[in-house]
């Protein structure tokens, strides 16, 4: 780590790896300032690699007229997918018109709507769905469309009493290697970054902000608390900074199943109690259910889905498929806690999703993030960074627009065709590890293959096409230290991986992995 101690400080200490820190570490880091972030665990460990996993507008967000957030989010949908076509890809969405579905009441639509009781005619969602195909002026998405469900494939998983459903388009997307390649793409540009400290901490002296880093004392001009489900108390308990900003938080849960249905189209469910869920498929041969949103009071570090939680998705969406799902189907399940600004909402649905900064300039600046989702996280970076000008003149002009992240330089419809060129050059890969090699690492996969002529050449074989080359590539170049940071966060091998490949990778780490 360079010396940044009092007589050299660096610009900014960002504190937190989720996609919040990352994101303001790469861009202020492209601008010409010296960044250190601190991670207290694994990158993307908590809320960033919990989230339904979509770049999305939030078509929900209309009923609560959250105009400038949907915009916002739509437009970057486009500008993210192009930046990274190996980790995000466009996906339809269903929308089945069930009369027992209800919207929540204390809206301001609902409440602009009395008389109609939570239900939405179905002219009133195709022009909500229109409004939505156009705030973001989309040019790669298609827009709406109407579906009958008796002759379309989307029906056939279905309740048969469901006739008619709209389809409409946002991405999905790796919200863990979304925060990964942020933090390689800002080490490559000279941030340093540091996961897993020893009694991490941070406090001001004077004009300048101390951090304690795992690897001594560091100083910086500013600070940047993106600290996630932690930001209050990285305010109130770290730096000791009074204020009046509150943090709601909210768990979210998610469940994983078996694959539900063989077409390649989302879900989107509106359900009797005005809540909604996704089925999204999921890792080829899975199907992802979530999320629930219940206010949380408990340590972020603990939270998980709870039996009360899997047993809702599952009757959720067991009330529309015409096959139920049960408790005893879910593989996999996992719960994060979303960090919302306190806005004094009613219920954790209804509090705002929408960003909130506030720069704390009596001493060294201390910035500090609320909310926000995984689609604006770019522009909460550059909103970061708008705020903290005024401190660092020397400061470039914002970049991040366009510019790709490390793997994801090809165009956004050469998907496929990434695929079958690695499958030319690495005859030995199967379609599937081609697929899922792409997926993760897109044009970077052919760097750790390097000369690799057969799988042998790749080392010592996991399972699950998991290899040594992957594995040290991950450990030397994304901070991988355990078997849960690569088999869960820089991939998801754990849904497919034994537990004698589990137990014989975790043994590998410790003898290679940096202590």
């Amino acid at each position: 780590m360079p010396d940044i101690t009092r007589e050299s400080p660096v610009d900014l200490f960002v504190i937190g790896g989720g996609v919040n820190g990352c994101g303001i570490a790469r861009d202020a880091v492209g601008r010409g300032l010296s960044v250190l972030l601190c991670e207290q665990a694994d990158l993307a460990q908590a809320t960033s690699s919990a989230s339904t996993k979509l770049f999305h507008g939030g078509l929900r967000y209309l009923e609560y007229l959250e105009i400038r957030l949907v915009r916002e989010a739509l437009h970057e949908r486009e500008v993210l997918l192009r930046a990274m076509p190996h980790i995000s890809r466009p996906m339809r969405f269903v929308l089945p018109m069930d009369p027992k579905m209800r919207f929540p009441t204390d809206t301001p639509v609902g409440r602009m709507l009395p008389w109609l009781h939570g239900r939405r005619p179905a002219a009133l969602i195709r022009a909500g769905l229109f409004l939505y195909d156009h705030l973001g002026g989309s040019k790669l998405l298609p827009g709406t469309a109407s579906l009958d469900l008796g002759c379309d494939p989307a029906g056939a998983p279905l309740r048969k009493d469901l006739r008619r459903a709209y389809e409409y388009s946002d991405c999905r997307v790796d919200d863990a290697r979304l925060v990964v390649l942020n933090a390689r793409d800002a080490a490559a540009r000279g941030a340093t970054i540091r996961t897993r400290p020893r009694d991490p901490g941070a406090h001001r002296e004077g004009d300048l902000g101390r951090a304690e880093t795992g690897a001594g004392p560091a100083c910086a001009r500013a600070l940047a608390n993106a600290a996630g489900p932690w930001v209050g108390a990285v305010i109130h308990d770290t730096i000791h900074v009074p204020s009046t900003e509150g943090v709601r938080l909210v768990r979210g849960s998610h469940i994983v199943v078996p694959r539900l249905y063989d077409h390649d189209r989302a879900y989107f469910f509106q359900g009797a109690d005005g809540r909604i869920c996704f089925a999204i498929p999921y890792e080829d041969d899975f199907t992802l259910i979530g999320t629930t949103d219940a206010d949380y009071r408990g340590d972020p570090a603990e939270v998980c889905c709870t039996a009360d939680e899997t047993r809702y998705l599952c009757d959720f969406v067991s009330g529309y498929f015409a096959r139920p799902v049960r408790p005893e189907d879910v593989v996999w399940s996992y719960s994060g806690v979303r960090p919302l600004y306190d806005d004094g909402a009613s219920s954790a649905t209804a509090a705002t999703r929408d960003y909130v900064l506030r720069l704390d300039d009596r001493g060294a600046p201390l910035l500090n993030v609320f909310g926000g989702k995984i689609t604006t996280y770019r522009r909460l970076a550059e909103s970061a960074l708008h705020l903290l000008a005024p401190r660092f003149p020397q400061m470039g002009a914002p970049w991040t627009a366009g510019v790709t992240l490390p793997g994801g330089d090809f165009a956004v419809d050469a998907f496929e065709a990434e695929i079958a060129a690695l499958s030319r050059d690495y005859p030995f890969l199967t379609p599937v590890w081609s697929r899922r090699l792409i997926r993760l690492y897109g044009t970077e996969a052919r760097i750790w293959l390097g000369r690799a002529r057969s799988a042998a050449d790749l080392g010592r074989d996991f399972g699950a096409t998991l290899t040594e080359a992957e594995v040290r590539w991950q450990v030397e170049n994304e901070w991988a230290r355990s078997a849960d940071d690569v088999l869960w966060r820089r991939s998801k091998l754990g849904l497919r991986m034994t537990a004698d490949g589990q137990a014989a990778l975790e043994t590998f780490l410790r003898e290679i992995a940096p202590s």
